[in-house]
This record gives C-alpha cells, sequence and structure tokens, in this order.
C-alpha cells in the first residue's frame, strides 16, 4: 500500500519523474537531488515501509532482498569491490526527511571521502 502524499511513493507511481539507476518489482534506485559524495542514491522500496522501526511488518525476505538489491546497484554503479557507504537514517532525531524506507549508498571509488551535512 502507498501513501499517496508520500514524495518516494509518488515517485515510485511516475508522477514526479526520477533519474531511476536501477529497479525491480520490489525497489527503485534514484540518484539524490542533493548527493553528499560523487556517487549518491537512494535505494527505495515500491511499498510504502514509514521507517526501519516498521521492517518487522514485511515479508519474510524483504530485509534480505532490499540488501540483495543495495550490492546489485553498487555493482551497477561500479564501486563494488572499491566500496561504498550504505545509510539508513530512522526518524527525525537520526536525521530521516522523508517518512518512506529507505538506503543513502554513497561512495567515491577507491578514495574515502567526508560526508558533509545532513543525509
Amino acid at each position: 500500500m502507498n501513501d499517496d502524499s508520500c514524495l518516494f511513493c509518488r515517485i515510485v507511481a511516475g508522477e514526479i519523474p526520477a533519474e531511476k539507476v536501477m529497479e525491480n518489482d520490489q525497489f527503485i534506485a534514484i540518484n539524490d537531488l542533493y548527493p553528499k559524495a560523487p556517487v549518491h542514491v537512494l535505494v527505495i522500496p515500491r511499498r510504502h515501509i514509514h521507517w526501519l522501526n516498521d521492517i518487522g511488518g514485511a515479508e519474510p525476505g524483504f530485509c534480505k532482498a532490499m540488501l540483495e538489491f543495495v550490492v546489485e546497484v553498487a555493482g551497477k554503479l561500479g564501486v563494488k569491490e572499491s566500496g561504498y557507504r550504505v545509510i539508513n537514517n530512522v526518524g527525525s532525531g537520526g536525521g530521516q526527511a522523508i517518512f518512506h524506507l529507505h538506503w543513502h549508498l554513497l561512495a567515491r571509488g577507491a578514495a574515502g571521502f567526508d560526508i558533509e551535512g545532513e543525509l
């Protein structure tokens, strides 16, 4: 079930354009509009889940499938071997700005990088 007022639900539905990096029947990966690293992609489930605290209600295998998708995206972006960072912000106090579960995949390649500002 999607939330009609949710930005990510509207992107998933195709109502709001986004630069898709990869997608399958459960997830999409889009470039972040305000990147904090040379590679900054958001991995979003198609189904609305408010935040990580609600993951217990997901079907069996959902978490495994989501993390496998993150790894596939890293491979497509060419950062799987050189390294990348995966971040999930939970709640306002944890920096979550859009209340639809999503993961930030950030990378620069072989070199490290500093993250500036909030994610």
